[in-house]
């Protein structure tokens, strides 16, 4: 493939996005109708075709990753951005497991009936066309399309250019199980350009999209806030923090630490920051585990003075999501300080604390205003296929509408039905 035929020239991008958002909402009334069994046969079919389709979405990928070297991606991005046929069997299962979901469109939230008689309830429904901006992670293509497709709504994907062969073949695949299936192919459409310009027209296609969600780095995000014309579900950086107690036991510390930094440090669940309560009784045993698990440790002073292979910690380490084999490591005066600590430097995203102390744990589960707060569990599992959503399209960080792992039911928004017998207002 040429860079030519990968991205080809578009003279004008808003009347391509406008095009597009055209033939999404045409797919999406189709979708909003769609039964649950016909959207999980087009699931099936697309993950059969993830399947058969495997040379050449990893030879796709391998063009990526040769590119993503030469251009001095970093290890965290290259990690983001490698498929093997583990990984990709990985993907074909997770849309086949939305498939196997509730579908939540037709739901009734509540039901209730006023004294004059009208009954009134409050349904799911699709919220209609999803425009999603992504970097790096070709595995977001088809979690973003089973989730959409599956709450009914029709999505327009712009995948970043370090991933544009893998998003593109990745696409093929999904686009032939909807024609298989016979529900709309407009129903999942990937922007066929990586110019910049096309971010621009997205993020103002007022009446066209309905929500934007991005998911990449700060700078992404920063500029999709900063322009949108359009609501925005934003997934920020993942500054999680796990908290040692003094009644922690030592083995779980010593294990969950380690897991929750170095399982996969380039996932926004990974742990970036660890506070130790100064009357814990074995930094030493964590900080060695970690180290010897590859992982270069920054400390305060505190637990620089504890081990010599521990680097002085300045004031930025704090506020940095490393995505990389690298935490920083505090101690604190007990679960007070944790959680002040927390609520300076957290991005609201996963924090967790160890302990045995019941009430000490309630606290901090009450506590800390974060979008998922976990006891003596790795932070690691802040992923919305580990908590049973199937897939997820992000994970949010803000206070409205959808919070934690977005999936099928963070992609609804509900009407009122109201039905009376010639009731009228007096």
């Amino acid at each position: 493939m040429t860079t030519d035929t990968l991205n080809p020239p578009i003279t004008d991008t808003d009347a391509l996005i406008a095009d597009m958002g055209v033939r999404a909402r045409t797919a999406a009334k189709r979708l909003a109708v769609a039964t649950t069994t016909e959207k999980a046969a087009a699931l099936r079919a697309a993950a059969q075709q993830l399947r058969g389709e495997a040379p050449a979405i990893l030879a796709a990928n391998a063009h990526d990753m040769d590119a993503g070297r030469a251009n001095g991606l970093s290890a965290a991005m290259l990690d983001r951005l490698r498929l093997d046929t583990a990984r990709l069997n990985g993907i074909a299962d997770a849309v086949e497991a939305v498939a196997a979901l509730p579908d939540p469109v037709g739901a009734e939230i509540d039901r209730s009936t006023r004294p004059n008689g009208i009954e009134l309830a409050r349904v799911r429904v699709p919220l209609g066309v999803i425009g999603i901006i992504y970097e790096s992670r070709p595995n977001v293509t088809a979690d973003a399309a089973a989730l959409g497709l599956m709450s009914s709504n029709a999505v327009i994907l712009r995948g970043g250019s370090e991933a544009i062969h893998s998003n593109r073949a990745i696409h093929a695949a999904l686009v032939a199980g909807l024609a298989e299936s016979g529900l709309p192919t407009d129903a999942i459409q990937l922007v066929p350009t990586q110019d910049r310009a096309a971010v621009g027209a997205l993020l103002r296609a007022q009446g066209l999209i309905d929500i934007i969600i991005p998911r990449g780095g700060k700078g992404l995000v920063a500029r999709v806030q900063d322009e949108a014309r359009v609501p925005v579900l934003a997934h920020l950086d993942g500054i999680c923090h796990t908290y040692i107690d003094g009644a922690a036991d030592a083995e779980i510390a010593v294990a969950l630490a380690v897991n929750a930094k170095m399982r996969r440090t380039g996932i926004c669940g990974a742990t970036e920051t660890i506070l130790i309560d100064r009357a814990y009784q074995g930094p030493r045993a964590i900080i060695d585990a970690l180290i010897t698990a590859g992982c270069e440790v920054r400390g305060d002073k505190a637990i620089a003075a504890v081990s010599p292979h521990v680097t002085l910690a300045d004031a930025s380490d704090w506020d940095s999501e490393y995505l990389d084999a690298i935490v920083s490591i505090a101690q604190v005066d007990g679960i007070d300080g944790a959680l002040a600590h927390i609520d300076r430097h957290s991005s609201r995203h996963t924090d967790a604390i160890v302990t045995e102390d019941r009430v000490i744990a309630g606290r901090f589960l009450a506590e800390v205003d974060s979008a998922i707060v976990m006891h003596n569990a790795s932070t690691q599992f802040a992923d919305g296929g580990e908590f049973g959503l199937g897939a997820e399209i992000g994970i949010a960080t803000g206070r409205l509408h959808a919070r934690g792992p977005v999936a099928l039911e963070g992609l609804t928004t509900y009407k009122w039905l109201v039905r009376g017998t010639g009731q009228v207002r007096p």
